[in-house]
């Protein structure tokens, strides 16, 4: 295993050198999730946040974490992305939202941080959108799901039901490539 410390001898910290590495197709899931009161469900389902479509400015906001991953965690790599995919369910019970994101690109490295920074971005813009009515709301766990490509493979999560426990949640079983691998990029 390739040593993956960011402190060199003398203290400093670095990136990873990513330079040797072929580019290639690398996709991450992550989720989170927000609990609220039941009245504040009701009132993003119905549309009728003060500050407007709380779902649509998540699912921007989803997309711009994960394009600003590199800008806003020091050591990550700038990655061009290739797509997006927000996704946003309702959650009776607890009340709330699960958010799932998805991102793939082709590149040197891998993209769990920005699937993970849009699925938390999403969840912080919910949470700024309705608390107004709801100061309470909790957010968490955000985590990653699956990601595939690279040196390491597939990973999956023991657990992909999702954070909220609901059937159907988050990626479906292992397919090719035999045995989900450590985590890694």
């Amino acid at each position: 295993m390739p040593d993956l410390t960011h402190i060199d001898a003398s203290g400093r910290v670095r990136m990873v050198d990513v330079g040797e590495k072929p580019p290639t197709r690398r996709t991450a899931v992550a989720e989170g999730s927000i609990r609220m009161k039941p009245e504040t469900l009701d009132a993003v389902e119905r549309g009728r946040v003060e500050k407007g479509e709380a779902l649509a400015v998540a699912r921007i906001a989803a997309i711009q974490g994960a394009k600003h991953t590199a800008w806003l965690i020091p050591l990550c790599h700038p990655v061009p992305i290739d797509a997006v995919d927000v996704d946003i369910v309702p959650v009776a019970d607890p009340p709330g939202y699960r958010v799932t994101v998805r991102v793939s690109a082709e590149w040197r490295t891998g993209v769990e941080m920005e699937a993970m920074t849009g699925a938390g971005t999403a969840l912080l813009a919910l949470y700024d959108m309705c608390k107004a009515m709801d100061r309470g709301m909790e957010i968490g766990p955000v985590r990653l799901l699956e990601k595939r490509g690279g040196r390491s493979g597939t990973w999956q999560a023991a657990d992909p039901e999702g954070v909220a426990g609901s059937a159907g949640a988050g990626p479906g079983p292992e397919t090719a490539g035999g045995p989900a691998a450590g985590p890694g990029a």
